[in-house]
């Protein structure tokens, strides 16, 4: 066992040796195609190294936009401008007068015979005069407005008197007023009444009061 093993590690030795030699001297067309390839391999090594070629992805936003419709009212056309002329403009005032009518106030007068009206005092109406300013578009009254109003005459009040005097009713058969009752005495007599007068009174119709006790014609004398 122990010579085999001797042997086995002879025969190892001589076979590394062998090889060893061969790379030693091994064919020199192989070593210098082995170099070529070295300095080429260099040379591109040494070589500017080429840009990358980078594929372009155009971005996703890139895509035709699609159209925007809007909800707002279309704008107003506006219309040229007008050729004509301005109108004309101008204002100027005018007056005007008012009557006022007149108040009517009534009195009472004791003179006068119940129920008969006199005018003691004549009532005038007042006058009051009104200012405007008229405002005029190429001749025609397009505004008118009050400016002023001023009474330029006072107005006079209307009085009236109103009799209230109490007037008998006078007997026709006698002269001057003797008043008609159920009974008639002559004053300061010895009659009861209800009624009274003075005299002396004429007679000119029938004495039905009996007032011209001596038929003189005259009464109560």
């Amino acid at each position: 066992m122990i010579v085999g093993g001797v042997l086995l590690s002879s025969v190892l030795l001589c076979c590394s040796g062998v090889t060893l030699i061969g790379a030693l001297a091994g064919d020199p067309q192989q070593s210098r195609t082995s170099t070529s390839a070295g300095k080429k391999s260099q040379g591109a090594s040494l070589a500017p190294a080429a840009e990358p070629v980078v594929a372009t992805t155009p971005p996703e936003d890139s895509a035709p936009a699609a159209p925007v419709i809007s909800s707002a009212p279309p704008a107003p056309t506006v219309p040229p401008a007008s050729t004509a002329p301005a109108p004309t403009v101008e204002t100027r005032t005018e007056t005007k007068t008012q009557p006022i009518r007149h108040a009517e106030r009534t009195v009472k007068d004791p003179s006068l015979a119940k129920g008969k009206r006199v005018v003691r005092t004549r009532g005038v109406d007042g006058v009051r005069t009104l200012t405007y300013q008229v405002t005029l578009t190429d001749g025609v009254s397009t505004g008118r407005k009050l400016v002023r109003s001023v009474v330029t005459r006072q107005p006079v009040t209307q009085v009236v008197a109103v009799g209230t005097k109490q007037q008998r009713e006078c007997d026709p058969n006698y002269g001057g007023c003797v008043p008609i009752a159920s009974d008639v005495d002559c004053a300061g007599g010895n009659g009861n009444g209800p009624a009274y007068v003075t005299g002396p009174l004429r007679v000119i119709g029938t004495d039905i009061y009996d007032l011209d006790r001596d038929h003189d014609g005259y009464a109560c004398n």
